[in-house]
């Protein structure tokens, strides 16, 4: 199927295998004669309904079919949803990966645990630098976002010039002084851009987003007024954010430890890149800060969406190692939650509060900015760029469609804005864009070791065990008549609590019995059809009894 994607003379081809329609799993293609460039190679987190699972990737299929035209990933930026995928990507396809020093030092951090490397043409980029590959000249633009070094993408190419935002938005007022690049976007806008691909994850919030320089404002009265020990929890790549609580810290006369090991280690790895800069003796051991007055401490914690394996989670219910909560401790969750960690986040609150700590927390009080751009700099990046057409990405879909109206409502004819999901084919040429086809674009599942291994019938497996239970019917049947040779066996777990339900089980196993019997006569050399009349006889009876529907195995023993 992924064979028959490949562009005409003239034609041009972007091909989103994840973060469209959805959070998360960003990996786009971009389709010239035999060229295949990749933007971003991101991972999803598994949602509530898929038990046991760790991780969700894009489906590489085309990718894996098409694979000695895959010619480089440009990476946009250091977050989960956007590098999280690459160890796993180089696992199958071995291709030069390119992003600016702080991206590419965390993906290196995610290979080593994997034990895996680079491709050997892979480098650092800086904003302002251009890569060319194949019929592809890929030029990185600075942005703004919740982790440092993030990047925008210009991609010239012989049908037309592609801008692509990368998760964005305008801070006039950046921690670290650097702000979007807004002469280059004007500047590549009036040359001429053939397709804008703009972040819409904000699309239905209407102004601008606040700067990341008011949450530090926020973050300093609270450490300010604290009289206790101080814990800030964070994603661990906003190291922004973590800049500033720590200058916060020692404005205040704190020491500061770091507890959680992604925190640990973007920590460790922004101060070696110089992204973190404090005055020597700010860091401490974790051992060594439990030993100072709790007036003068700080910790950064991880746990931030309630984790059940977090530092803060297992701190909230009494279950850390080292750290322990006590009355008079101020706790700062410094993040919105992600959709579906809702009641995580807010078990953490509640566990925090009955151990007598101060909770600050949730979308209303300044502690927590969004790194993605509201309306008006949605129309902005619109406006700067002035595009022939528009394709609106990474968002769910009605984030999709609120951002194709912003586009229609700042003069796009409305018949240029086209909107798809995962494994859409859109094709273009210097005049027109349009939707040509589907390529395989689901999701592979991350289960221990396990990549793709779990499918859609071992969750429904898994999902019906949780609901109802599973009973295991073994039966002994003499191998050269077929008859019964014992009274068939009821195992039930998840179902009901055996010493109160005898007398439902008893009579299950009766049922069975009577079924068995009465095929006797016929054919029961098939042992197909032996478990296939077990699980309806039982099926049936359990559902008359006890309206539910627990998975039924039956095992025959030979005799």
């Amino acid at each position: 199927m992924g064979k028959l994607a490949r562009p005409g003379p003239g034609k041009l081809q972007f091909i989103p295998l994840g973060g469209l329609g959805e959070i998360g799993k960003n990996l786009s293609a971009v389709v010239y004669g035999n060229d295949i460039i990749l933007i971003d190679c991101g991972l999803a987190f598994p949602e509530p309904d898929m038990p046991g699972i760790d991780l969700v990737l894009p489906d590489i299929t085309y990718l894996l079919e098409n694979k000695d035209r895959v010619r480089a990933i440009f990476l946009t930026h250091g977050h989960e949803d956007h590098i999280g995928g690459i160890p796993y990507f180089l696992k199958q396809i071995q291709v030069p990966i390119y992003g600016t020093r702080l991206t590419l030092g965390i993906v290196e951090m995610k290979l080593q645990e994997h034990q895996i490397s680079l491709h050997p043409k892979s480098h650092p980029v800086d904003p302002g630098d251009t890569i060319r590959v194949g019929s592809f000249s890929v030029e990185f633009f600075r942005v703004n976002h919740s982790i440092p070094d993030a990047t925008g993408l210009i991609i010239r190419n012989p049908v037309g010039t592609i801008v692509h935002t990368g998760d964005f938005k305008f801070d006039h007022t950046p921690v670290d002084g650097h702000v979007a690049d807004f002469h280059k976007l004007a500047q590549v806008g009036s040359e001429g851009v053939l397709l804008l691909l703009a972040d819409s994850t904000n699309a239905e919030r209407p102004g601008y987003t606040p700067s990341e320089k008011t949450v530090g404002k926020t973050l300093d009265r609270i450490i300010e007024q604290a009289t206790g020990r101080v814990l800030v929890s964070s994603f661990a790549s906003q190291v922004h954010r973590i800049q500033q609580v720590v200058e916060s810290a020692v404005r205040h006369g704190r020491h500061v430890a770091v507890v959680g090991r992604s925190m640990e280690n973007v920590v460790q790895k922004a101060t070696e890149l110089h992204y973190l800069d404090f005055p020597e003796g700010t860091w401490m051991s974790l051992d060594n800060i439990l030993k100072q007055p709790a007036n003068k401490t700080l910790i950064l914690t991880t746990g931030s969406q309630g984790e059940p394996m977090s530092a803060l989670t297992r701190m909230s219910t009494s279950d850390h190692k080292k750290v322990e909560i006590m009355s008079g401790d101020t706790v700062i969750i410094s993040a919105t939650a992600i959709p579906g960690n809702e009641k995580m986040v807010a078990r953490t609150v509640n566990n925090l509060y009955r151990l007598g700590a101060e909770v600050y927390y949730g979308p209303n009080i300044g502690i927590h900015v969004s790194g993605h751009a509201c309306q008006e700099e949605l129309k902005l990046m619109l406006n700067l760029v002035k595009p022939k057409f528009f394709i609106p990405v990474h968002g769910e879909y009605r984030h999709l469609v609120h951002h194709a109206q912003l586009a229609r409502e700042v003069g796009i004819d409305p018949s240029h804005v086209l909107i798809g999901e995962n494994g859409t084919v859109f094709e273009l040429t210097k005049d027109s864009a349009q939707i040509v086809g589907q390529v395989p674009a689901g999701k592979v599942l991350v289960d221990g070791f396990g990549v793709g291994d779990v499918g859609n019938i071992v969750l429904r497996d898994r999902k019906q065990l949780s609901n109802d239970g599973i009973l295991i019917v073994v039966v002994g049947m003499d191998a050269q008549s077929g008859l019964l040779v014992s009274e068939p066996d009821i195992v039930s777990r998840g179902f009901v609590y055996v010493r109160e339900s005898e007398a439902l089980l008893d009579e299950a196993r009766s049922r069975v019995k009577s079924a068995l019997t009465a095929m006797e006569g016929g054919n029961l050399s098939e042992w197909s059809a032996i478990k296939a009349l077990v699980r309806d006889t039982l099926g049936r009876f359990l559902w008359d009894r006890t309206k539910r529907r627990p998975m039924i195995l039956p095992i025959i023993m030979e005799v």
